[in-house]
């Protein structure tokens, strides 16, 4: 497909979306993301992981594909230990290129003195993930995430490449079933995180985390399901 996009690009037309999701909906995720890197130049690419219950898989197919590629960890503070061993353990894995974003130290110590994620989880993940994410948005033109349909009713309603807000979306694994993703986890003998094993399978931050099936989890008796990250 004849498009390349380079650093100075900031915005893609409608049609110009249409024409990559046309192009890029019979691939596998391996081979979307091999695409991805010719028609999109690497310092245009956003690359997020949560470090989560199953990053192994979206993070090994974009270290052989592309092992220069930067991952952005948005570190809130409030992490599990095991999360973090994780993320080093992965890291060392797949030789990740792994930097840390984090929220201002104020806004950080604001939500900790306040123990926000009590009383206003949204705003508690605005400044702790959104915030410090959306500085770095304005250097990138494509945004690279694990997401898949089944996980929510919103993630349900994704195409692989969207444009949202200020950037485009690009979800590889989108359309894997999680039958697909937990075969293809057991064949390439992927480590999943450790708390998978204690329950957990859809895993964020400790005040907003308890054993559940899928995000069910996750800020536990409460209607959301979004940190507002992907939203």
């Amino acid at each position: 497909m004849p498009l390349t996009y380079t650093k100075f690009d900031r915005t893609i037309s409608e049609n110009e979306i249409k024409a990559l999701n046309k192009a890029y909906r019979s691939l596998t995720p391996i081979q979307r993301i091999e695409s991805l890197y010719k028609d999109f130049e690497i310092d245009t690419i956003m690359l997020t992981s949560s470090f989560a219950a199953t990053s192994a898989l979206f993070l090994k197919l974009f270290s052989e594909v592309n092992p220069d590629q930067v991952v952005y960890f948005i570190d809130t503070g409030y992490h599990f230990e095991e999360t973090l061993d994780y993320l080093v353990q992965l890291s060392k894995t797949y030789n990740l290129n792994v930097k840390s974003v984090r929220a201002l130290e104020e806004d950080h110590a604001f939500t900790s003195r306040d123990e926000t994620w009590k009383k206003n989880p949204d705003f508690c993940c605005n400044l702790n993930k959104v915030k410090p994410l959306n500085a770095l948005k304005q250097n990138h033109l494509v945004w690279a995430s694990g997401l898949m349909k089944w996980q929510s009713d919103h993630r349900s309603t994704l195409d692989i490449f969207e444009w949202r807000g200020d950037v485009l979306k690009f979800y590889p694994l989108l359309d894997m079933t999680k039958e697909d993703r937990d075969r293809t986890i057991s064949e390439l003998d992927l480590p999943y995180h450790p708390l998978v094993k204690k329950g957990y399978h859809s895993i964020g931050c400790t005040h907003c985390t308890v054993p559940g099936e899928d995000r069910s989890g996750r800020w536990n008796n409460n209607p959301k399901t979004e940190c507002g990250l992907h939203l």
